[in-house]
């Protein structure tokens, strides 16, 4: 009887040493019963042993995209700077790449998306990271919504792996993405290209994490059911039902109603969908700087809506 009740005790200390292990750090800007919500489930977790995943969306979802994609404007912010300076095959040919970007116009179609690994194919793994970070620096810098940093902070004090996904070259956004986050780079996934001799390709590696891409991504690449997602528009839909426990949305947009092509969205605008599926939605500010002029406006590239909180 001694012994049980030893062990029952020792059963209880170790219970009550592991939840009180994890400091929940309230996230300003999000209400109260956001944050309890948010609580509830991390302390919920604490006793499990496996693999603790949350995997994100990264443009609107984890930093602003307006009033444009950043893997857009570092592409023509690149292509103004450097390419329209030279005169040589590579740069012609990349140019010409950008035309049918511009020409096709829908950028989140998947021969855009792929279109922007061929047009960085031929540089280093070293050099796209270098172009990505530059237009972070100089046009997005300050633009991660700090609610989000927040929430991954809190993660990662509750032993979660944080996975970011974007469907993006991934080497454009893995430096600065992974900086501002403090998570490996390994842990940016984005649309991946076979690299031979230290240059990248034209080679795309699926699945893109673009659509049900993304999900496939995770099944894929990450190899584990995410006890959170996030994500912030149709194309995040998927991925969210990935989730085995908490959904989060992001500044879901509420004006546009879904067509048959959406599926099961058919008929609901993306916030109007999750709401029904009992997802958490949160607002983050994203609003234009006015002081920011924006190369992938003189390529005529359709603005993303604002979000203001």
């Amino acid at each position: 009887m001694k012994r049980i009740f030893l062990i029952c005790l020792l059963s209880f200390v170790t219970l009550f040493t592991a939840v009180n292990a994890q400091q929940y750090n309230q996230i300003d800007g999000w209400s109260k019963e956001t944050n309890d919500i948010i609580r509830s489930f991390l302390d919920s977790t604490v006793t499990i042993s496996e693999r603790k995943v949350a995997v994100f969306d990264c443009d609107g979802t984890t930093f602003g995209q307006v009033p444009y994609y950043l893997a857009d404007e570092a592409l023509y912010q690149y292509a103004d700077e450097v390419l329209k300076n030279r005169d040589d095959d590579f740069s012609r040919e990349k140019l010409l790449i950008l035309d049918r970007m511009v020409r096709d116009g829908n950028n989140v179609g998947k021969p855009y998306v792929e279109d922007r690994v061929h047009f960085l194919s031929g540089l280093t793994p070293g050099e796209i990271e270098m172009i990505g970070y530059k237009c972070y620096h100089e046009s997005y810098k300050g633009k991660f919504y700090p609610e989000m940093k927040a929430l991954i902070a809190n993660l990662k004090e509750y032993g979660f792996e944080v996975w970011i996904l974007t469907a993006s070259p991934e080497q454009l956004y893995q430096k600065f993405v992974s900086e501002e986050f403090g998570i490996s780079v390994i842990n940016v996934v984005g649309a991946k290209c076979v690299i031979k001799e230290g240059i990248t390709t034209g080679e795309i590696i699926p699945p893109i994490p673009q659509d049900d891409g993304k999900a496939h991504t995770i099944e894929t690449f990450i190899k584990a059911r995410p006890l959170i997602v996030g994500g912030n528009s149709r194309g995040d839909m998927d991925m969210l039902n990935e989730s085995a426990g908490l959904k989060i949305v992001v500044n879901p947009d509420d004006v546009t109603v879904r067509g048959p092509e959406d599926g099961p969205m058919n008929g609901y605008t993306v916030k109007t969908y999750w709401e029904k599926e009992g997802a958490l939605i949160v607002k983050c500010n994203d609003v234009a700087d006015p002081d920011i002029k924006f190369h992938t406006k003189e390529w005529k590239i359709r603005t993303n809506r604002p979000n203001p909180k």
